[in-house]
């Protein structure tokens, strides 16, 4: 799976000071919730809907704790699969660590916020901006060269 994330321009939100607020511009900004998101669910907002509850209640509010797929659907009141297409998105950003979790006697896959702790999994976020943008440099210094007919590009 590869790296995603929206780049837009924006400005700190640190004037804010309610959560909800905070996370809901931030996670709609970074791409993990579409703008103009419509639950299609029991939800009447977005703070209500899983890709919200799953970030916010799950990995945010319980930073220490992994998640298996099943234990996620069971408290989001949804269906694995559903579960899965939101990790996903969040695997996408390279927020999410895959741990061990015990189910029951046995041990099972699950996931939580890398490192349990956001900031420090941001700055894997950071790292894959970084090396996409050299990336995206070096193109366009080829198609540049290629573009001026350089026989040495």
């Amino acid at each position: 799976m590869g790296f995603e994330i929206n780049v837009v321009s924006n400005t700190p939100l640190t004037p804010l000071k309610d959560v909800d607020d905070v996370a809901l511009i931030f996670l709609t900004n970074v791409g993990y919730i579409p703008k103009g998101y419509d639950p299609k669910t029991d939800a009447k907002t977005i703070k209500q809907s899983v890709p919200y509850r799953l970030f916010m209640e799950c990995f945010l509010g319980r930073v220490e704790r992994g998640w298996t797929a099943e234990q996620l659907a069971t408290k989001l009141k949804t269906t694995k699969p559903t579960v899965y297409r939101h990790i996903n998105k969040l695997k996408e950003l390279d927020l999410l660590d895959e741990v061990e979790v015990k189910d029951g006697s046995t041990m099972r896959k699950g996931y939580r916020i890398r490192y349990g702790d956001l900031t420090k999994a941001w700055n894997f976020v950071e790292s894959n901006v970084e090396i996409a943008m050299e990336n995206y440099r070096k193109t366009v210094e080829h198609l540049q060269e290629l573009a001026r007919g350089d026989k040495h590009a």
